[in-house]
């Protein structure tokens, strides 16, 4: 039988979390701080691209209206962080409805399933220290997230999508939490791409160049929401054309 992570071992990790990691008491760089708006506990996830290190194991518990701070690397890091929702400990399994990494608590370098709201990052680029960040839900969506930079110079827009997309997502495109009986209520959103798996939706073979990758009538359901992020693969949203210089804080905000 199923049964929610345990309350207790959360509660623990918590405490201990918030104790570590307020940002009062880390060393001078750049601060990443995940925040938990939501009404219930997530669990964030961190995943580097090639070459770059995993940060805090990769996934972590957050209790609704908590948050968790930690350093950035000081040299260059790109990757992305993203919620897992709905996570259960099953038979010693620890699985998600939305976002899972193969079935860990702690990513440690794995990616998530779809669909999930993602953020992307490149910091500490060039000799201006610029840092470059956007909001994706080209992988479909299942949390409002936005973006904030703190203490930056140049320009350092706050970009993302506070909309909550459950509740008027398209039918075909609906992810719903496995009941006894019947469906149960919707939990994330597919991309077309996550849904339907062809090579237009996807970009992939013929469609992968700028020119055959388009928008779809599902991605432009996302866009319409959102207009400042990517809905699918050659997006070019123009909130990404910022230059934001050494910023004392990226601020990454669930249920904004």
């Amino acid at each position: 039988m199923a049964m929610a992570f345990p309350a207790t071992i959360l509660s623990v990790t918590l405490f201990i979390s918030l104790c570590a990691f307020t940002t009062a008491s880390l060393p001078a760089g750049l601060i990443i701080t995940i925040v938990n708006n939501c009404p219930h506990t997530i669990w964030p996830a961190i995943q580097p691209n090639t070459g770059y290190p995993v940060l805090e194991r990769g996934g972590f518990a957050l209790y609704k209206l908590t948050h968790r701070s930690f350093v950035a690397p000081r040299a260059r890091w790109s990757g992305r962080i993203w919620a897992r929702t709905g996570c259960v400990l099953n038979h010693g399994r620890f699985t998600c409805a939305t976002g899972d990494c193969d079935g860990r608590l702690e990513c440690n370098g794995r990616g998530g399933a779809a669909p999930a709201t993602l953020a992307q990052f490149e910091l500490h680029q060039g000799h201006a220290d610029f840092s470059t960040y956007g909001l994706s839900l080209v992988d479909g969506f299942n949390l409002p997230m936005t973006l904030t930079p703190h203490d930056g110079k140049g320009h350092c827009p706050v970009v993302g999508c506070r909309a909550n997309l459950l509740p008027a997502c398209p039918r075909q495109l609906q992810v719903r939490l496995r009941a006894r009986r019947g469906r149960g209520p919707v939990v994330g959103c597919n991309s077309g791409c996550a849904a339907f798996k062809t090579d237009e939706l996807c970009c992939r073979n013929n469609y992968n160049n700028p020119l055959m990758c388009k928008a779809s009538r599902y991605s432009d359901f996302f866009k319409h929401a959102c207009p400042s992020t990517f809905t699918y693969a050659h997006d070019t949203p123009s909130s990404l054309m910022h230059e934001c210089s050494a910023a004392r804080e990226l601020k990454i905000i669930f249920c904004h």
